[in-house]
């Protein structure tokens, strides 16, 4: 059976075909639509990424940029080159270079630049470049991304410096760097904090091997400052000295080191130290202290005053234990101001003391002689000093420092007690005072003998009744100290040959039994009488001649030119020197004779006898 409409079969094969066409139309629009979609989310994606992304063409333009990084607009990059840019030309051919090579060889190139712009942007620049192949495998274009590493690369200039200022600082002051893990226990070590304990490179430092080479008596103080570092309650501060063993248990050395440990959530978590080796330090330190000590030895087993004044601040900041002895007051222990000394010196020797000081102030040495008149009594002692100028660094005299002799020949009648019991010491000391003498007591022969070198000619009572050993002790150390105090031992009523003996040998002068108190006044008497019988002032014209003694020779010959009669010219032309050279040394003549004219310095040179000497009658 067929059909009465012409064409059937064929109007429905159009219907199918349009209807595929709609279709495919319609799937062409939807491609577009998803297509548009994801353009606009990577556009959106580039423009809010920070780096610099770009492509160029094969004439090496712009032909994509995002909107980041550079200080011109992407709408003004696309479609330029770099010299349209106006990049520099160094920079633009090392650039062009760059994407020559990758459309040639299609491959990867990773660079580092600086980039200078003409309104100014400056930065360093690192980025990454490669190729965008076509359909036929072609490089059609170069497509890049850049980052701005201007902050890094200034941070990592800072750390170089900040790090090279380390090493310099380091190795000035001979610093080791160490870290410790406190958690881990992890030991880091530099070269020279195992240079320190003598550690190869290749040997791991352990705590183990940290603590072996600190001395056993100062490894529980290195404990405690650990302990205390790493406690949340302290402040993390570790600070510690100890001495370090050789490797073969010699050569002790000393050790300082101080660092801070880090804390999170209530405990320690890391810690970073220095260390130093203060050996050197330490062995000048122990060097001063023992030159100190034996310095203060001396001088204060001295008869002689020794003295330090400051020169700047005008203070006298040492004197030994003489200064008692001739000051007859103890020494004051602060510094006092040197015009308080001057308050001593004899009125009418003041101005040569001070013309003498000021010379040695100027880089001198002087001896001069002077009298004082002591607070305590009112006494006048002559005395010889040798002074002398202390020089700092610089070579600037800051300190003058001084020997002074005291030429004062007493005739002291004294007497010091040794003994135990305070009630005795005062029957004694009434006895002595009695016979005309002083009296000074001891409680102890220690208290006596700590003092002995200083004190003035006398003779020692010495009361064996309660410390006989101690008491015997005293005539042994005078003796061996060579201390020229006699010593008379007082012993109880009962006392044998043999003890007399046994003090007698100790180096006792004589052996009194106290109960006969009639005998101890003569044998004091005859034990002072031998202590001073030998001592007689000296004469006058001895005193002026042994001054003279102690001129130059070059003074000697200006004090005879002026005992001639001779004037600074006259003297001059005979010696060979200037006026002013002769003038020089008369002043040096008067200092040293303690005279204040040239009348007085006549005298003295009549009284020594030169004036018959040199012919004037």
């Amino acid at each position: 059976m067929t059909s009465d409409i012409p064409n059937t079969g064929t109007g429905s094969d159009l219907t199918a075909q349009e209807l595929g066409d709609l279709t495919r139309a319609a799937e062409k629009k939807n491609v577009l639509a998803e297509l548009s979609s994801h353009c606009r989310f990577l556009e959106a994606t580039l423009a809010s990424i920070p780096d610099f992304v770009y492509a160029f063409d094969r004439q090496r333009r712009f032909v994509y940029a995002n909107p980041a990084m550079l200080a011109v607009s992407s709408d003004e990059l696309i479609g330029k080159s770099f010299a349209d840019l106006d990049y520099p030309a160094d920079l633009a051919d090392r650039l062009n270079g760059h994407i020559d090579h990758i459309l040639t060889d299609g491959v990867t190139v990773e660079d580092e630049v600086f980039y200078r712009s003409t309104t100014g942007y400056q930065a360093y620049v690192q980025f990454v470049w490669g190729p965008v192949r076509a359909e036929d495998g072609s490089v059609e274009l170069v497509v890049g991304m850049s980052r701005d590493i201007s902050e890094r690369r200034f941070l990592d200039e800072a750390l170089r410096k900040n790090e090279a200022r380390l090493r310099a600082a380091t190795e000035l002051a001979g610093l080791g760097i160490y870290s410790w893990d406190p958690v881990t226990g992890a030991l880091e070590w530099d070269e020279r904090l195992r240079a320190m304990w003598g550690l190869p490179p290749d040997i791991e430092v352990t705590m183990e091997v940290f603590e072996a080479a600190i001395h056993p008596d100062d490894l529980p103080s290195v404990h405690r400052a650990i302990a205390a570092c790493v406690d949340p309650a302290g402040d993390g501060r570790y600070n510690v000295e100890y001495r370090l063993l050789g490797r073969n248990g010699n050569g002790t050395r000393h050790i300082a080191t101080s660092g801070r440990a880090t804390f999170s959530q209530g405990r320690a978590i890391g810690f970073i130290g220095a260390a130093i080796d203060i050996t050197t330090r330490r062995r000048s330190e122990a060097a001063i202290r023992a030159s100190e000590a034996l310095f203060r030895s001396f001088a204060n087993n001295s008869s002689n005053l020794i003295w330090i004044v400051d020169s700047v601040e005008a203070m006298i900041i040492y004197r030994s234990a003489a200064y008692e002895k001739i000051w007859g007051i103890p020494g004051p222990e602060a510094p006092t101001p040197f015009a308080e000394w001057m308050e001593d010196v004899h009125p009418d020797d003041r101005q040569q003391v001070e013309r003498a000081l000021a010379s040695v102030g100027a880089g001198e040495v002087e001896q001069f002689e002077y009298r004082i008149v002591r607070p305590v009594d009112g006494a006048i002692r002559s005395l010889r000093d040798t002074s002398f100028p202390i020089l700092d660094e610089q070579g600037a005299v800051t300190r003058i420092g001084g020997i002074t002799e005291d030429l004062t020949t007493d005739n002291i009648r004294q007497a010091y007690i040794i003994c135990s019991r305070a009630a005795d010491a005062r029957r004694l000391a009434g006895i002595v005072r009695a016979e005309g003498y002083r009296a000074r007591t001891f409680a102890s022969g220690s208290a006596f003998l700590d003092v002995a070198p200083v004190l003035a000619p006398g003779c020692v009572l010495v009361d064996l009744r309660k410390a006989k050993d101690e008491g015997l002790s005293i005539p042994r150390e005078l003796k061996a100290r060579s201390i020229p105090l006699p010593t008379i031992a007082l012993d109880a009523p009962g006392a044998d040959v043999e003890a007399a003996v046994t003090a007698m040998k100790a180096g006792a002068v004589d052996y009194v039994i106290v109960a006969k108190e009639v005998l101890l006044r003569p044998t004091l008497s005859k034990a002072m009488a031998e202590c001073l019988g030998t001592t007689r002032p000296m004469k006058r014209e001895e005193n002026a001649a042994a001054r003279i003694a102690r001129l130059t020779p070059r003074e000697h010959e200006v004090l005879v030119g002026l005992v001639d009669g001779g004037t600074n010219k006259s003297i001059g032309r005979k010696l060979g020197i200037s006026p002013r050279t002769v003038e020089l040394h008369r002043s040096q003549v008067m200092n040293r004779l303690n005279a204040d004219s040239l009348t007085e310095l006549l005298q003295i040179a009549l009284v020594a006898g030169m004036a018959t000497a040199a012919g004037v009658g």
